[in-house]
């Protein structure tokens, strides 16, 4: 089984902890192979992060990005995001050529249980396998050439390698976000999305769970959906009951003081088996957290309320993360 992350060194605690979580719940599996893309990860957390892999009798390989603009030939937009989010669109240039199969996640995502049988799926005829995002903006999906075709979350990404690199999947998804001038609203997400439609495989949000899948009912998400037909209500449910990988999507991350996040205590319970424990809390969130938590009760009988006023905030949000990274790396 073969595992990549994409990460920055502010990041390691999460990517430690989404690691811990992976080797606790497949103590089955023989072989775990990390791949992790650095963007300037400290030599002193480098050293820890394989000690504590090799801990597990897993193999770990780190190897660093540089700097990413030497693989774009075009001018590019990341929103507000840090360009390491980018990776993922040149993950082959950093893979060796024997792995032929792997498994992307965000730095974001915690495992609470075996991934064997989300690891087995056939992958034959797909470029990769991910789980829809139901809630993405319908103009959105229509200025990517998406309005027959689901859209899919990139934070977790079962990718077939060999087809990857046959069909050069990369060179395609970089064209598509060059022919879009570099300017994406979820920069590489979007890119994989409108370059890849109809070559994407729909698996059950068990393996992506995030906020969403609690706070909107089934029935609410299969209608915005249409004209695409959405998964089953028995996979919508078997997901909200036991999910397996859990995507801590948005503002409301468990190591951001006072949230209240469904599954943070999964997130605290595998960061403090690490050389990381209580490390990297954020403070300064606590009249957020108060005020979502009151705007999640007042719009829980109004779904389509909720999803109004959230899509109609989301732009503003990122312009001001935008300007926010813009001002730190000045």
């Amino acid at each position: 089984m073969n595992i990549l992350y994409t990460l920055n060194d502010k990041f390691v605690p999460q990517v430690a902890g989404g690691i811990c979580s992976i080797c606790e719940n497949n103590k089955d599996v023989d072989d775990i192979n990390f791949y992790l893309i650095s963007n300037g990860i400290s030599e002193e957390n480098k050293k820890e992060l394989e000690k504590f892999v090799k801990k597990y009798n897993r193999n770990i390989e780190i190897k660093e990005l540089g700097n990413i603009k030497e693989y774009f030939d075009f001018e590019f937009d990341t929103t507000g995001w840090n360009s390491i989010v980018l990776a993922r669109l040149i993950l082959d240039k950093f893979l060796p050529e024997d792995v032929d199969k792997i498994l992307y996640l965000d730095g974001d995502t915690i495992v609470r249980g075996e991934l064997k049988e989300f690891w087995d799926t056939n992958l034959e005829n797909y470029i990769l396998a991910a789980s829809i995002e139901p809630t993405v903006d319908r103009k959105r999906k229509i200025n990517l050439g998406l309005e027959y075709f689901p859209y899919y979350n990139a934070g977790v990404l079962l990718i077939n390698l060999k087809k990857w690199r046959e069909e050069k999947t990369g060179k395609a998804i970089l064209d598509f976000y060059k022919e879009h001038n570099g300017k994406l609203f979820a920069n590489d997400q979007d890119a994989i999305n409108g370059a890849l439609a109809g070559k994407i495989y729909t698996v059950s949000p068990e393996y992506n769970f995030y906020n969403i899948f609690y706070q909107y009912p089934y029935k609410f998400l299969e209608k915005l959906m249409k004209p695409v037909e959405y998964i089953g209500k028995e996979s919508f449910d078997k997901a909200r009951e036991n999910p397996i990988i859990i995507h801590y999507l948005g503002e409301e991350r468990p190591w951001r003081r006072g949230n209240t996040h469904k599954y943070k205590d999964d997130y605290i319970k595998y960061l403090d088996k690490t050389p990381w424990k209580g490390q990297n809390y954020e403070d300064g969130w606590k009249l957020y957290f108060i005020c979502w938590n009151i705007f999640n009760i007042l719009t829980k009988p109004f779904p389509r309320l909720r999803y109004k006023i959230i899509n109609s905030l989301i732009p503003t949000c990122m312009k001001m993360r935008a300007k926010k990274l813009k001002s730190k790396n000045k």
